[in-house]
């Protein structure tokens, strides 16, 4: 079995896989925001490079991937908040020191283990040039902002390959069907706050769980979960969930991100607590776009996506692919949080798995 995952190379997950589309890292972060608003994707990739313009120089890297909720983070920094406008107007650079470890390329003839490999020691996105067959035939019936000097990208994930790895799940038996528990690939450190607390005083949580492809537990105050807050639910908003963030409480903020996004009453509470903490270049500057902006009403549920102790390892798996996350929680027989199962964990032990059979 080692023998043929060893065979499977990089390319072979990412057939029919679009390209990417891109921004250059000296673009501003309002260019950037207005690419993601106009895009089907969450994340864009950000490069050393503008695909736009030509160049040779081979050396043009993809460095990170970007998406609503990393905007949202930085407009919430009390510097930022005073002033949106202008601090929109920075170049999206300043938002990359956190998210440049995320994205590694990789050549597609790669073994799958490799990825894998890659995958375990932290890497989020593996970016990989499309083969010239492929992208030739793309390129002349649309024109792409990810070709850079004739080349396209595109980029596996690792629910790429935990999706792999479950159509072919019967060769890791009985590993796929052993309590996720006995496997060990529970995380008992996780990211939470209490469900009255203000949601600011989440906002470094938020960050880092977006940083680490994970999501913050909303817990009562005997630690029984409620839900979540998800970088992917707020990447679902646009800009004026910031002003929420500031001003609402940890609940609030699960309502305003919600399925059908915030009701008009909630939108002028928030700006209410706007004014009365004088953040009037907030008020005029995001507020404005709360009733206009189309992406509103495109989210998430708030609601968590959990499992238990005993819960098999495929069933986790499946649970996360099925939500399109890449994390499940485990939950106790008491409601509370006993921990987390993210990709990365199940990498790791199909991976020592693969290893015990060389």
């Amino acid at each position: 079995m080692a023998f043929t995952f060893s065979a499977y190379q990089v390319a072979d997950l990412c057939l029919g896989k679009p390209p990417l589309r891109s921004l250059p890292s000296s673009a501003t972060i309002a260019a950037a925001l207005a690419a993601l608003k106009s895009s089907p994707d969450t994340f864009l990739s950000v490069w050393t490079c503008d695909h736009n313009i030509p160049n040779l120089d081979s050396t043009c890297l993809c460095v990170a991937k970007i998406c609503i909720a990393d905007i949202i983070c930085y407009l919430c920094k009390k510097e930022n908040a005073s002033s949106p406008a202008s601090s929109l107007t920075q170049p999206l650079s300043l938002l990359l020191p956190h998210a440049a470890t995320r994205v590694t390329h990789i050549d597609p003839s790669a073994s799958l283990l490799e990825a894998i490999d890659l995958m375990i020691e932290g890497a989020q996105n593996l970016v990989v040039p499309i083969r010239s067959s492929i992208a030739s035939s793309r390129r002349k019936r649309s024109s792409s902002t990810t070709i850079h000097n004739g080349q396209e990208f595109c980029w596996l994930t690792q629910e790429d390959v935990v999706r792999f790895l479950l159509s072919s799940i019967g060769l890791f038996s009985p590993i796929a069907t052993l309590p996720i528990e006995t496997l060990g690939v529970i995380t008992p450190d996780f990211l939470s706050v209490e469900y009255n607390r203000a949601a600011a005083s989440a906002i470094g949580a938020i960050s880092r769980s977006l940083a680490e492809q994970t999501s913050v537990a909303v817990v009562d105050e005997e630690g029984g979960l409620i839900g979540e807050i998800s970088p992917l639910a707020l990447s679902c908003c646009d800009e004026t969930a910031a002003a929420a963030v500031l001003t609402l409480s940890v609940g609030d903020l699960m309502a305003y991100v919600d399925c059908g996004g915030p009701t008009e009453e909630m939108v002028r509470a928030v700006e209410e607590k706007l004014k009365g903490r004088k953040l009037k270049g907030m008020v005029k500057e995001i507020m404005a776009a709360a009733t206009s902006n189309a992406r509103m009403g495109m989210g998430r549920r708030a609601e968590a996506v959990v499992c238990h102790r005993g819960s098999s390892l495929v069933a986790v798996m499946i649970q996360a692919i099925t939500w399109r996350v890449n994390y499940v929680w485990v939950m106790e027989d008491d409601c509370s949080v006993g921990g987390i199962v993210t990709f990365a964990n199940m990498l790791h032990v199909f991976r020592e798995h693969l290893d015990s059979l060389i």
